[in-house]
């Protein structure tokens, strides 16, 4: 027997592909809800992420920074950072055999240090500055921004002699402070130099991002961006958080004026806009005892 055989007509296949594009569109509906909102949940995590890393990372800073050395200034955040810290012989500990931080003859810079000597990684001589009794601004005699003033507490080490247990400084600014101000549990600290989280707008006008800057010389006035991203002739730049919508830097001492308290608060914007944005406060105590 000879059996005829027929395919689909164009009329049949033209109705196939319109009946699933129809079903393919009711389908994409009710999926691109579910889609978009793990996407936007996706986008918002990774901004938690990013926001809680750059506010923990400045938090440490904080708790390591010289007492009284915190100032701001709109969305600039500035610190003097410690490596180390301990404590140096007095003339009242009457020990006539071993040098003692002078606080009356300039011409003696060198002292011993009581308990362990700092580490390697703890000194950098040369760079580092020692600084004795940290008041703040407003206090002249006793403010380590004052680097460039005779009536200073900070001083550049020259040298250390791990043998003899002493340390060398370029100059001896603690004798002719006027009045004196030396600690009264007698301790020192050891400081790299100053550290600034900027946030603002980059050199394009456009884009706010959050930067870590250091290396930059000591200013008794504060300098919102001293490592710009062009021209920068000293300092490092490090890029903290990107897309940022807007950031508050708040510092309050207390009522004692012996520890203060740090408002921190950081807001990214999702990339493209379409996930929205992220916002995180962060309070950070700190402490002030020099």
């Amino acid at each position: 027997m000879i059996t005829s055989q027929r395919g689909f007509t164009l009329v049949e296949a033209i109705m196939v592909i319109v009946i699933i594009g129809v079903v393919g569109g009711m389908v994409a509906v009710f999926i691109r809800a579910p889609v978009q909102g793990y996407a936007d949940s996706v986008a918002r995590a990774e901004l938690s992420d990013t926001a809680d890393l750059a506010l923990r990372r400045m938090a440490r800073d904080l708790r390591l920074a010289l007492p009284n050395s915190i100032r701001v200034s709109g969305n600039s955040l500035e610190m003097l950072a410690t490596r180390s810290g301990g404590r140096y012989l007095a003339a009242d500990d009457s020990v006539d055999t071993l040098p003692v931080l002078d606080f009356i003859d300039p011409a003696n810079t060198s002292f011993t240090v009581v308990g362990a000597m700092p580490g390697a990684g703890e000194l950098v001589t040369g760079s580092d500055y020692l600084v004795v009794n940290n008041l703040g601004e407003g206090y002249a005699p006793a403010n380590a921004y004052d680097l460039a003033s005779a009536q200073r507490n900070i001083a550049l080490i020259a040298g250390a002699d791990a043998t003899r247990k002493t340390l060398t400084l370029a100059d001896n600014p603690f004798a002719v402070q006027a009045p004196p101000a030396p600690s009264a549990s007698q301790r020192y600290q050891i400081v790299s130099g100053p550290v600034t989280y900027y946030c603002g707008l980059e050199a394009d006008g456009v884009t706010r991002m959050l930067t870590r800057q250091s290396g930059y010389a000591i200013t008794s006035a504060q300098v919102a961006n001293p490592v710009p991203a062009v021209g920068a002739a000293r300092g490092q730049r490090s890029l903290m958080a990107g897309r940022v919508a807007s950031c508050e830097f708040h510092y309050e001492k207390l009522a004692s004026q012996r520890s203060a308290l740090v408002i921190l608060a950081l807001e990214l914007q999702a990339r493209g806009g379409t996930g929205g944005s992220v916002r995180l406060v962060h309070q950070v105590h700190v402490d002030n005892t020099p």
